[in-house]
């Protein structure tokens, strides 16, 4: 029995480590400013404004230039959109060699971080550095995660008792985690009284 306590204790104070050892990280954050460092499509000066039909039911227009050349982007009731600013219609993807401008562009300034890209496989290039980089064509943003990122993230779901990867079993989990450190301090301050009262 006094062994069950022993494992039951140890089990308790899990939650309670975990909590503690991540705090701590979250306090000093390092590494965070590499680690999601913003991104960008390199911008260029618009050569000429895209003229606009004038009976349209978009709610946002953006125009941009880069070195693909002219991009007209719409919001609309189902979000964004990137046409082609010749006959309005969709734009098809980005190509490989299209991404690879793009991302040689952003990163250029940086090589300490990004080095020189490697391979690109379904729209998100890796570089030889580790970090993968993917563009959002309807909205022409960039996205780069690196493995400080991954390092991060997983501290996260740790802090957070997300441990399994199944959102409902981890939401268990938390509220188990939560009962756990309560039933903790709970025993901790009975112990006390009890013995503050057999000391007296």
């Amino acid at each position: 029995m006094k062994r069950f306590h022993k494992v039951l204790g140890l089990i308790m104070l899990l939650p309670f480590l975990a909590w503690t050892v991540t705090g701590i990280f979250f306090f000093f954050k390092p590494g965070y400013q590499a680690a999601y460092q913003p991104i960008s499509v390199k911008l260029y000066p618009l050569k000429h404004v895209i003229p606009l039909p004038e009976h349209h039911q978009w709610l946002e227009v953006r125009q941009l230039q880069t070195v693909l050349g002219p991009h007209l982007l719409v919001r609309d009731d189902s979000g964004w959109h990137q046409l082609d600013s010749k006959t309005l219609k969709p734009r098809p993807a980005l190509s490989d060699a299209e991404l690879l401008l793009l991302i040689e562009q952003a990163i250029a300034d940086d090589k300490a971080r990004y080095g020189e890209i490697v391979s690109i496989n379904k729209q998100v290039a890796e570089t030889s550095t580790g970090v993968r980089i993917s563009v959002n064509w309807p909205q022409m943003t960039m996205r780069q995660q690196g493995k400080d990122t991954d390092l991060i993230n997983n501290i996260y779901d740790i802090h957070y008792l997300r441990w399994t990867g199944y959102k409902q079993l981890d939401q268990y989990l938390g509220v188990l985690g939560l009962l756990l450190v309560a039933l903790l301090a709970i025993l901790g301050t009975w112990m006390t009284v009890k013995r503050a009262k057999i000391t007296n």
